[in-house]
């Protein structure tokens, strides 16, 4: 019997977004498939009369219980002195459960047909030496159809191969967006002002922060942070292909940011991540005076100087020998809070560029926000 292999292949919903002034519309689904929304749970509708299929899955139970309260700093409930977000699986709109679903499918999709390559190579494999040894034992020469079924074999798993990695290549959700010339053209700010961003010489996420008593360490700083040193830069997902390069924020203790037109996907792992709209973000942007007691960026301005050892009116402290002069520097300070958990600060050695990005994200943000009035008031223009 010829060797065969078939793989049932799931249709991966891509994802349309569509920001006008009459509102913002997400369809989910392919031709023939679309997500569905309810109190019930978000459902995958399948129909393709000319073959008969008519198929309706759940994908997920509805939310009935309350949401945490972030765990941070600023939930005074619970005092802590740590940065970091809640628990993402706590954390993703309501709205968005449908995207989040499709992203999920793509990675299941792909794990399964890597494992189906890697079982192809060793079947593979093991025709090659069966072709092999029937030529050496002799019995290929005597009996000519076992080598030649076993080249069939070997062909034919050749083709299985090449035809599952262009499955495997193929297998994520297509996010297709559409804008407005207007919402582009404020949409293209934000990005033009993240790309100044990402060319700060410094970039850090701030991991905590707890105040210092500034008699005991004669010190002229009231609040002792600690952060690392991260990145941002244009970068999509693997499960995610779209024309618009999603915004990255790296994080240092947690999971990292990826924003795109109309939401934020908090990525930890391929099956652990969260999509949050962007309306629900509050973004503040501000500045920090810093007593840098490092290298002072090359994009940085000082701004100030005070001393290594400080008396309480700024004075130097004259109780210590060798003291010396320490630089105040300007930074951006970048802050990112919902109230369903996410909690990140960033701080950048180029204060403008921190300025330009906050400025547009608001800018932004606002448009977002105003069509998503219009589109539950059902107000066109």
């Amino acid at each position: 019997m010829a060797w065969s292999f078939s793989k049932r292949i799931k249709i991966i919903p891509g994802v349309h977004l569509n920001l006008s002034k009459s509102g913002i519309s997400t369809s989910i689904g392919v031709k023939g498939t679309n997500m569905t929304f309810g109190k019930s749970g978000t459902y995958l509708n399948t129909s393709i009369p000319s073959l008969g299929i008519h198929n309706r899955q759940k994908l997920s139970g509805s939310r009935t219980n309350p949401l945490p309260q972030p765990y941070n700093q600023y939930n005074p409930t619970v005092p802590s002195n740590n940065i970091f977000s809640a628990d993402i699986h706590e954390i993703t709109s309501q709205n968005m459960q449908g995207v989040k679903e499709a992203i999920i499918l793509a990675h299941q999709q792909r794990k399964e047909l890597s494992n189906d390559l890697l079982k192809i190579h060793a079947t593979l494999g093991t025709s090659r030496l069966k072709y092999i040894l029937s030529y050496m034992f002799l019995y290929g020469l005597i009996k000519k159809t076992i080598p030649g079924n076993l080249k069939k074999d070997i062909e034919a798993q050749k083709e299985a191969i090449k035809q599952t990695k262009n499955e495997i290549e193929n297998c994520y959700v297509k996010l297709e967006i559409d804008l407005d010339p207007e919402i582009k053209e404020k949409y293209d700010k934000l990005q033009n002002a993240f790309k100044k961003l990402t060319t700060c010489h410094r970039i850090w996420d701030v991991t905590s922060a707890h105040f210092q008593d500034r008699v005991v360490t004669r010190s002229s700083a009231s609040t002792l942070v600690k952060k690392s040193d991260v990145k941002f830069s244009l970068k999509s997902l693997v499960d995610m292909k779209s024309t618009y390069e999603s915004m990255y924020f790296q994080n240092a203790n947690g999971a990292d940011l990826y924003l795109y037109p109309s939401f934020i996907v908090m990525y930890s792992n391929k099956s652990n991540f969260a999509i949050i709209g962007l309306d629900e973000i509050d973004l503040q942007q501000s500045f920090v005076r810093f007593t840098e007691t490092g290298t002072v960026p090359r994009d940085s301005r000082i701004i100030d100087r005070t001393w290594a050892k400080v008396n309480k009116n700024g004075s130097p402290d004259k109780r210590f020998k060798g003291n010396y002069q320490i630089p105040i520097v300007q930074y951006g300070e970048i802050r990112l809070r919902t109230i369903t958990g996410l909690n990140e600060e960033y701080e950048f050695s180029n204060y403008e560029f921190t300025q330009e990005f906050g400025t547009a994200f608001k800018d932004y943000q606002a448009t977002i926000k105003q069509l998503n009035k219009f589109k539950k008031s059902g107000v066109t223009s």
